[in-house]
């Protein structure tokens, strides 16, 4: 799933190229796309796009009337759509334009279709979907990430990937982040020395600022396989910090990868839910 850096950075891209192009249209492609009846998409009818922005692993389509909300889960793309097909292979929206740039599209390819437009009015950030994120990742200074963390006694790795508590991290910047800090990711936030949670900070912060200066290199979002780091989906390679395997633990849904040389002190995590220590 596309996490804070690639949202972002295509957040920009979107802006450079489509802020002041007006709406002539918008029509849902699929019934599962629009999750919102109230206020009409057509209210942005008429109107220029000011700015894609972005909140947590949202997309922010402003206009001055309403803002559409989009989420792309885990295989969804906005992008240009010059071709207009009447049945575009995994469509869900169209924005419709009304000089050459055209339309843009939301499409996904996965078989869920859980990808998704919401239509608010006034502030987005006060309206769900949005309402209930946490601070963006982003914006943690370590006040703020003392607060966040003493919310709840969870496993880092859960509280990074958890929306409610920090927004725009998911499964590969969450193993990136506890790799560079040199944590394991089933330490529990109330275990956290002041020491620890210093290396967390910074860590979430380089690896966004890494993530995002590469996305911004490109003309279009990468797939998972191209993005930097160290340890994710890496099982098997070499630690490129201190050259031991990368492992894995697998859920149901993801795995999390980590060092056990660089994390956790040279223990290795059961492969398995309950996640203990092999003896």
């Amino acid at each position: 799933m596309p996490e804070l850096p690639e949202l972002q950075a295509h957040a920009e891209r979107l802006t450079d190229g489509w802020a002041g192009a007006e709406l002539t249209g918008f029509r849902a492609l699929s019934f599962t796309a629009l999750k919102t009846a109230s206020p009409a998409p057509d209210l942005a009818v008429g109107h220029p796009l000011l700015e894609v922005g972005r909140r947590g692993k949202y997309l922010l389509l402003g206009f001055e009337p309403v803002t559409f909300v989009v989420h792309l889960m885990q295989g969804g793309r906005l992008e240009p759509d010059p071709k207009l097909s009447a049945k575009p292979r995994g469509g869900l929206a169209r924005w419709l334009f009304g000089d050459e740039r055209t339309a843009l599209l939301l499409t996904e390819m996965s078989k869920e279709k859980r990808a998704g437009v919401w239509v608010v009015a006034g502030d987005p950030r006060s309206h769900p979907p949005l309402h209930d994120l946490g601070p963006d990742a982003t914006e943690l200074d370590r006040d703020l990430l003392d607060q966040r963390l003493a919310l709840s006694s969870m496993r880092v790795h859960g509280w990074l990937r958890h929306q409610g508590m920090v927004a725009g991290i998911g499964r590969r910047l969450s193993n990136e982040i506890c790799h560079t800090a040199r944590l394991s990711p089933f330490t529990l936030t109330s275990k956290l020395t002041a020491e620890e949670r210093d290396r967390l900070l910074a860590a979430i912060h380089s690896c966004i600022q890494e993530s995002l200066a590469y996305e911004r290199t490109r003309d279009s979002m990468s797939s998972s396989k191209d993005r930097p780091g160290a340890v994710h989906h890496r099982e098997g390679q070499a630690c490129p910090v201190c050259g031991d395997a990368v492992r894995a633990v697998r859920y149901s849904s993801y795995t999390v990868n980590y060092c056990a040389t660089c994390q956790t002190g040279g223990k290795v995590l059961a492969d398995n839910t309950t996640s203990r220590f092999l003896k």
